[in-house]
């Protein structure tokens, strides 16, 4: 089939952020048009000046609304946008030139409704923003576990860097209200539709992620209040290794403890992973900050995730509460 690519982004307040995403759709090694469809998301600090500098040179549809979140923004801009194979990117986001002709190879050789691709950390990025990257996308952690290439049929596109026909769009209605967690929610819902995903290996895109610890911590411990409530919607999809972030908390406790009575083999095996992923990161980057920040990482990352993930659960699976009333801030109204 033919296939015409509109890429749709949603922006809350990062005008410098679209910039260089667009700057990087300019680079975009693709002799063939697409259209870009950005979806002002009630931002007070808005794009329209940066948008207006590129319309010469990019095909760009520019939407203001008030703020509902981004799986409804996402689902705006597809509602307005003209291809027939949506795009959906972060504005946190640089596309590798290769980027396009990737997408479209694999397509037109394996077509699927639904695809999701990698992210990885850019040159140009923060030695913060490299260690957080790692954390979130090495094997050494559950960040990698999306990534892995025996994944490719069965996979969880995350927003950031995720396709979807127009047809799958149509049937599933598109994004929910929940936000994180409303890209595994629509993945599923579309496999309960006979939707196929897949992961696109060498899709990759360039993804800052959060810049600074408070907003990862943040960002990690959402993740964890939303995979139960998840499961709650979807109890096929429940995995021992949602677990593995509490777990991890209950083991550093308990190596805690039996350091202080004297003994140290608890400790010594969470020392050992630790230093592995700082001779990982190190090994990556060739920086020994970013090795040193990259350990601090993945604690924050677990302990985050895997304290949100118990609270969640407690609630949502134990006490039998409703997720909207429980955890109001993880759901937009419309």
């Amino acid at each position: 089939m033919k296939l015409n690519f509109s890429f749709i982004v949603p922006v809350y307040n990062r005008p410098k952020e679209i910039e260089e995403l667009l700057q990087s759709m300019l680079a975009l090694e693709y002799n063939k048009d697409f259209e870009i469809v950005i979806v002002e998301d009630g931002s007070f600090e808005t794009s329209a000046d940066c948008i207006e500098s590129f319309k010469d040179r990019l095909s760009i549809s520019y939407y203001q609304k008030p703020n509902t979140g981004p799986g409804d923004s996402r689902n705006f801009g597809m509602q307005k946008a003209k291809g027939n194979y949506y795009l959906i990117l972060d504005s946190d986001v640089i596309l590798p030139k290769s980027y396009l002709l990737k997408v479209e190879s694999f397509l037109q050789k394996n077509y699927v409704h639904c695809f999701g691709g990698p992210d990885d950390a850019h040159q140009s990025f923060s030695n913060l923003q490299k260690a957080i990257s790692f954390s979130m996308t090495s094997y050494l952690t559950t960040g990698g576990i999306r990534g892995r290439k025996n994944a490719v049929n069965r996979f969880e596109p995350r927003s950031f860097n995720m396709g979807l026909s127009k047809e799958a769009f149509q049937a599933s209605k598109g994004f929910g209200n929940i936000h994180p967690g409303e890209d595994p929610d629509l993945t599923i819902r579309l496999w309960k539709l006979g939707f196929t995903t897949a992961l696109i290996p060498d899709a990759k895109v360039f993804h800052k992620r959060r810049i600074s610890w408070k907003k990862f911590h943040t960002q990690v411990r959402k993740f964890g209040l939303v995979r139960p409530i998840l499961t709650h919607w979807h109890p096929e999809t429940s995995k021992i290794t949602y677990w593995f972030p509490t777990f991890f908390i209950l083991y550093l406790a308990i190596s805690i403890g039996a350091l202080i009575l004297g003994f140290w083999y608890f400790m010594a095996f969470l020392g050992l992973y630790l230093v592995t992923i700082g001779i990982g990161a190190y090994i990556t980057f060739k920086n020994i900050s970013i090795a040193i920040q990259s350990i601090l990482a993945v604690l924050i990352q677990f302990y985050g995730y895997g304290k949100g993930f118990f609270t969640s659960y407690y609630y949502i699976h134990l006490l039998k509460k409703d997720p909207e009333e429980q955890f109001p801030k993880l759901f937009f109204k419309e």
